[in-house]
């Protein structure tokens, strides 16, 4: 960290507090990086002059959402001025890219894997509203989902219910929202029997499970970006991830340096790749008074349009475009949250066409 007078400005920082929020998604922590992070505030000394730098390096890395700098004293002289500089350390992580067919295993050695206490931790980030992240089962029932369901995080798991009595232990958390929006997101899972805290970036959420078993008893493995298809109705309607995970940890197994090694065998379908690839889409945000203007194509006989679009607003024009040689209008709005076409066609009997979906 450099701490240097702003140009122009004689006032100086004699003194400089800052304070780090430290991000929570980096599980498991290093003891040593959370013994020495900056939870509370610590001061720095700033400037003896105007013109010198100084510079304060750290001697434990700090994982961070959000650094916050205050200065405490300053020069009596002049304006409040202050520039400063941050360095971060390398960072490596392996990312894997899924593209909506692959699916990755883990495999368990025994061929079944009966445990207490679980804690998985990844990141991911998509375009897509519905997919499975990670899915595990065993023949007596038991399982553990992660995925997306209408842009939101859903987590179900289920260890034992008894059919002939009256044991019922699937439980269902939702917890996020628009969590399709392409930005990275962390999910931490820890499970000690029935006690389960969900952590979603920052918030985390406590639940037990139902039923009256403590064990999660799964069979040969554990996938990661969908189910594998085995016939079963579950296997089929459900969509895969399409998106990248990064730092996938599944009980201190790091998922991805193993599948980066070839030490795990993904799926014959699809591709994986260890890079995660931009979407080409580009949005664009809208005000009340603001639109976007694109030419048209001359000597085109058909009219093609579409986009994606998200709103709080339930009602608002969409599109709109006129037709080559006055020959009508499309017009494309929302009406009481509802997407409504409109065509009119000044040259034929049926002059209008209205189409109405969704809610």
């Amino acid at each position: 960290m450099r701490i240097q007078r702003r140009m122009r400005h004689s006032l100086y920082p004699k003194e400089l507090s800052v304070t780090v929020s430290a991000s929570q998604t980096s599980v498991p922590t290093d003891p040593q990086m959370t013994e020495h992070s900056l939870q509370s505030p610590k001061a720095f000394p700033g400037n003896i002059n105007s013109d010198s730098v100084v510079r304060h390096d750290l001697q434990h890395p700090v994982v961070a959402r959000y650094v916050r700098m205050v200065p405490l004293d300053w020069n009596g002289e002049g304006r409040i001025g202050l520039r400063i500089e941050v360095y971060g350390c390398s960072y490596w992580a392996d990312v894997i890219n899924f593209d909506g067919h692959v699916v990755l295993p883990y495999r368990f050695r025994n061929k079944k894997m009966k445990t207490l206490k679980d804690v998985i931790a990844l990141k991911f980030k998509t375009t897509e509203s519905e997919g499975v992240i990670l899915h595990g089962e065993g023949q007596q029932g038991d399982y553990i989902t992660l995925e997306l369901k209408k842009a939101k995080l859903v987590f179900s798991l289920n260890l034992g219910s008894n059919q002939l009595g009256p044991i019922y232990g699937h439980t269902s958390v939702m917890m996020g929202s628009l969590l399709d929006d392409h930005h990275w997101h962390s999910v931490v899972i820890e499970r000690q029997g029935r006690s389960i805290n969900l952590t979603l970036d920052r918030s985390m959420q406590h639940f037990r499970t139902n039923g009256e078993f403590d064990y999660l008893d799964l069979d040969y493995e554990i996938t990661f970006g969908g189910i594998p298809f085995s016939g079963k109705p579950s296997s089929s309607s459900r969509k895969n991830f399409k998106g990248c995970m990064e730092s996938i940890n599944y009980n201190g197994n790091n998922i991805t340096d193993l599948a980066r090694r070839k030490k795990l065998e993904p799926s014959n379908v699809g591709n994986l790749s260890f890079s995660c690839v931009e979407p080409y889409t580009v949005p664009v945000f809208f005000n009340a008074t603001s639109y976007l203007e694109v030419p048209g194509r001359l000597d085109q006989d058909l009219f093609s349009v579409s986009f994606q679009f998200r709103t709080w607003n339930p009602s608002g024009l969409l599109l709109f475009s006129h037709f080559a040689d006055n020959l009508g209008n499309v017009e494309i709005d929302l009406t009481e949250s509802k997407v409504a076409v409109h065509i009119n066609i000044t040259q034929t009997k049926m002059s209008q066409i209205d189409i109405s979906s969704g809610q």
